[in-house]
């Protein structure tokens, strides 16, 4: 059986101040993830979109026609959250839903004409998010690149 290291008072309380609540990486991007989410819900209330249809629209957007895997893929959701994101969806008239015709297995989300004029409205909030945010254009770009690495680097780490 391994020994355990030895501590000392000021080895114990070093250890511990890592275990305070602010210098935890992932308290600080669950609460700014809620903080970012209670910006958007009233920018996204006249569409009519709760955050989660938002991010499926963004997706649609930006490549019409996609299978509902190729959605969950891109939007980390599996079936169970995203299939009833696109029902409703659909009861809204913003997307259809249809199967494949080359493999009924897949089922292809597309755009309807109120979907792809919802875009006109939504063009706003990215600018609105900025503002609210404090910070500049740059700042975001380089957040967004560094969040996107970190978050492909804990994907790749969970997958082994």
């Amino acid at each position: 059986m391994p020994r355990a290291t030895p501590s000392t008072p000021a080895a114990d309380a070093r250890a511990d101040a890592w275990l305070a609540l602010d210098k935890q990486l992932c308290f600080a991007l669950y609460s700014a993830s809620l903080a970012m989410t209670k910006v958007y819900k009233p920018l996204l209330a006249p569409l009519g979109l709760t955050y989660p249809q938002y991010l499926v629209m963004l997706a649609l957007w930006e490549h019409d026609g996609q299978s509902v895997s190729a959605l969950g893929d891109k939007l980390a959701l599996d079936s169970g959250t995203l299939t009833p994101l696109l029902k409703r969806l659909e009861t809204q008239g913003r997307i259809s839903r249809e199967r494949d015709a080359q493999d009924e297995r897949r089922v292809i989300v597309r755009l309807t004409p109120d979907g792809r004029q919802l875009k006109v409205q939504a063009r706003r909030i990215p600018q609105e998010i900025g503002r609210s945010s404090g910070c500049e254009l740059s700042e975001i770009m380089d957040l967004t690149r560094q969040l996107t690495a970190v978050r492909d680097a804990l994907t790749r780490h969970a997958e082994h």
